[in-house]
């Protein structure tokens, strides 16, 4: 059963995005409360407005914490969580030697389960409460997915995961049974609770011209749904576009071409864009997915986040677990940082964590539901020790002001600086 509840500490909120203020603190709001009732979000302000609107409400006091949105992963392979870290793959060979290997695995109903199960857990403890995953070809990884996830009351997003070539021939579906799979399991779940579909061809390379055009039919027939997939990752992942579709201008043309580019697609990685891809892009307001852990673990380049901003694409950030080397959004902000240092605009503190909780769930198309505190808004929450090591704690003491005290944590924080997650006004 839901209650009311009133958290106090530095509670964290944005009135816009700060890529498009004068300064990023412009975009911020602090608060000395949240008020909290049958898992929505009613309030934010003083403590002493918030008693006003909650009388009866259990005060919990977080003192100097931070109390900000949950964090919301944008792109991610639950699947692979068992393989994490491997070592020393790029990504053609890494799909080979790691991740099919894996995914195999998931036909079996009672070890998708297990590893959904395990893959919450970890995110849950790292404050993550939103993630967009890619579950495998087997429908079972769908439904232990989802199923592990409305036991949490957890807001999610995954789809079955199409490959009808350059596959082994235990991860190859049809067109036909990824069509008629995908449908089964949007009937199934979404919109279940806090269940969304995700139409998902995994990319170019391992779907025929006509399981591309299948998807396409699906998303087309449900629109409703998310279509998400990858683009443009590695520079030799592109040539490899080029031979196996010969007739596309780029490969964002091997989506358009057959009803795969819309405003509610989430296209991961995108960092090797041309310049019709990065238009049309635009053009549609589809969603760009940053996963620099990944980006940088399996040596794909940089995400050219000051120029896909400025031009206006909606951009959210991922850890893309497992390619991703951490279940960590702390961890993911800080190699965004480091790798907008390596291109000439480093990120600023206000910025990244817009990325991690407003800007993913922009992505998504959830921003009117999650990744904010504001109310109305459903209560998923992070509340952030910024003290939580010793090296963080003697880095902090001497901060000038809130950005300066929250920035080491970006930078060198983990699980230990998650001191509580809230799910759906329910604390974990």
């Amino acid at each position: 059963m839901h209650s009311n509840f009133i958290l106090r500490g530095h509670v964290l909120s944005y009135s816009a995005s700060p890529f498009e203020t004068q300064t990023p603190e412009e975009a911020v709001v602090v608060s000395a409360a949240v008020a909290l009732a049958e898992g929505r979000i009613v309030g934010c302000g003083t403590f002493e407005e918030m008693k006003a609107l909650q009388p009866q409400a259990e005060v919990i006091d977080h003192g100097a914490r931070l109390i900000l949105a949950g964090f919301v992963d944008a792109h991610v392979h639950y699947p692979q969580t068992a393989i994490i870290a491997s070592w020393g793959k790029r990504l053609i060979d890494w799909l080979n030697s790691y991740t099919f290997p894996e995914e195999m695995r998931f036909g079996d109903a009672a070890y998708a389960q297990e590893i959904a199960e395990r893959y919450l857990d970890l995110t849950l403890a790292n404050g993550t409460t939103t993630v967009c995953s890619f579950a495998t070809i087997h429908p079972e990884s769908v439904d232990a997915f989802f199923t592990a996830a409305k036991a949490r009351g957890q807001r999610v997003v995954t789809g079955k995961t199409c490959m009808d070539r350059n596959a082994p021939e235990g991860l190859r579906d049809t067109v036909q049974s990824a069509y008629d799979d995908s449908k089964a399991l949007i009937e199934r779940w979404h919109g279940v609770d806090r269940l969304e579909y995700a139409i998902t061809p995994r990319f170019s390379p391992t779907s025929t011209p006509e399981q591309l055009a299948a998807m396409g039919a699906l998303w087309s027939e449900h629109p409703e749904c998310l279509m998400q997939t990858h683009l443009s990752e590695q520079l030799d992942e592109i040539e490899w576009v080029k031979t196996l579709f010969p007739q596309a201008r780029d490969y964002l043309d091997t989506y358009e071409e057959f009803g795969l580019l819309g405003a509610r697609g989430l296209y991961g990685h995108a960092i090797h864009l041309q310049e019709r891809e990065r238009h049309r892009l635009r053009e549609y307001g589809a969603a760009l997915v940053h996963c620099p852990t990944s980006n940088t673990f399996i040596g794909s380049g940089l995400f050219d986040m000051a120029g896909l901003m400025a031009e206006g694409q909606r951009i959210g950030l991922a850890t893309d677990t497992g390619g991703g080397s951490s279940f960590s959004m702390l961890r993911t902000m800080a190699a965004a940082y480091e790798v907008g240092q390596l291109r000439g605009r480093p990120l600023h503190a206000a910025e990244l964590i817009w990325l991690a909780t407003q800007g993913s769930a922009t992505a998504l198309r959830m921003e009117d539901k999650i990744g904010n505190i504001a109310p109305g808004m459903e209560a998923d929450l992070v509340v952030l020790d910024l003290s939580s090591t010793p090296a963080i704690a003697q880095r902090s003491a001497r901060a000038a002001d809130l950005w300066e005290a929250v920035f080491p944590t970006l930078m060198m924080g983990d699980d230990r600086a998650v001191t509580e997650v809230w799910v759906n006004g329910q604390r974990q």
